[in-house]
C-alpha cells in the first residue's frame, strides 16, 4: 500500500501543480470547406448535398457504362463513355452554377439600390433587407423573404446575415452583407456613399465581363468541338462490328486510354488558358 499512496499523492501534487498554469487554448481554425457543398449552393441547389452528387455521379457511370456495353460489346468503350457519364452531373452542376453567377451580377447593383433607398428613407437595415423581399429584383425576393422570417423567428441580425451569405453564396453577396454587418456594429453615417459607389463598380464590372466573355466564347465552343469530335466518331464507329472487335484487344483499349488522357488534359489546359479571373468567397 506504501508506494500505491504515494504514487496517488505525487499525481495530486502535480495535478494540483499543473491548475495554477494557463493551458494554452487551440488555435481557432475555419471550417472546412467542401467544394463539392460551396458548388451546390452556389448553384442555388440546396435539398441535395455532395454525398448524393457523388451518388449520382457514380450510379450515372454505371448505368451508361451498362448501356453502352449493351450496344457495343466492348468493354473499354463503354468504361470511357461511362466516365464521361460519370462527370455529367458536376458539369451541369458547374454549368448552372455560372449561368445563377452571371444572373446575379448583372441583379447586385439594383439590390444596392434598392438598400440605399431604402436606408436613406430611414428604415433600419434589417427592414431595409426584408423589404427587398418584396420590392427587390424578382429572382433574389424569396432570399431576402427567408432572411426576414429568420429575423422575426429569433431576432438575430448576425445570425440570419449569415444564413443570408449561404442561401446566396455569391462573392458579392458577401461583401454587401459584411459592409451591413461593420455599418451595424461601429456605426456610421456613410453607408449611402459607400453603396452608391459600390452599386457604381459592380455595374462597370458586370459590363466588362460581360464582354469579355462574349468576345471569347466563340473561341471556347471551338476548342470544346474540337476535343468532342473524336468520341462522336467514336460512337458511330461502334456500329461497326470489326472497330468494336480492333477496341478489345490489348493495344485498342491502349489507344482509347491515351487517347482519354490527351483529351482530358488538353480540355484542362483549354479551360485554365480561357478562364476569366473569378472572384472567390473570402468572408465567410
Amino acid at each position: 500500500m506504501a508506494p500505491l499512496l504515494g504514487v496517488l499523492a505525487g499525481t495530486g501534487l502535480f495535478l494540483v501543480w499543473w491548475s495554477f498554469w494557463e493551458q494554452p487554448k487551440p488555435a481557432d481554425r475555419p471550417p472546412k470547406v467542401n467544394r463539392l457543398e460551396d458548388l451546390l449552393a452556389s448553384a442555388g441547389i440546396e435539398r441535395v448535398t455532395g454525398t448524393g452528387l457523388v451518388a449520382t455521379c457514380l450510379g450515372l457511370g454505371i448505368f451508361v457504362t451498362l448501356v453502352f456495353y449493351a450496344v457495343s460489346r466492348s468493354w473499354p468503350m463503354s468504361a470511357c463513355f461511362g466516365l464521361f457519364g460519370a462527370w455529367l452531373p458536376v458539369s451541369l452542376v458547374r454549368w448552372r452554377a455560372k449561368k445563377r453567377t452571371a444572373v446575379l451580377r448583372q441583379l447586385w447593383p439594383d439590390v444596392v439600390d434598392h438598400l440605399r433607398s431604402a436606408i436613406r428613407a430611414g428604415l433600419s437595415l434589417p427592414e431595409a433587407l426584408i423589404q427587398l423581399g418584396a420590392k427587390g429584383p424578382e429572382e433574389l425576393r424569396h432570399v431576402f423573404r427567408d432572411f426576414g422570417a429568420d429575423y422575426r423567428a429569433g431576432g438575430q441580425f448576425d445570425g440570419s446575415l449569415n444564413k443570408l451569405k449561404d442561401r446566396l453564396a455569391d462573392p458579392v453577396a458577401d461583401r454587401i452583407v459584411e459592409a451591413l454587418r461593420l455599418t451595424r456594429e461601429v456605426g456610421g453615417s456613410d453607408l449611402g456613399k459607400l453603396l452608391g459607389t459600390l452599386a457604381e463598380f459592380l455595374r462597370e464590372d458586370a459590363r466588362t465581363r460581360s464582354e469579355l466573355e462574349a468576345r471569347q466564347s466563340w473561341t471556347v465552343n471551338a476548342a470544346r468541338l474540337a476535343v468532342a469530335a473524336p468520341w462522336i466518331v467514336m460512337v458511330l464507329l461502334a456500329s461497326r462490328p470489326e472497330a468494336v472487335q480492333a477496341y478489345n484487344t490489348p493495344l485498342g483499349a491502349g489507344v482509347l486510354v491515351a487517347g482519354l488522357v490527351v483529351s482530358l488534359v488538353c480540355y484542362s489546359i483549354m479551360l485554365r488558358i480561357g478562364a476569366l479571373p473569378q472572384d472567390e468567397r473570402v468572408l465567410r
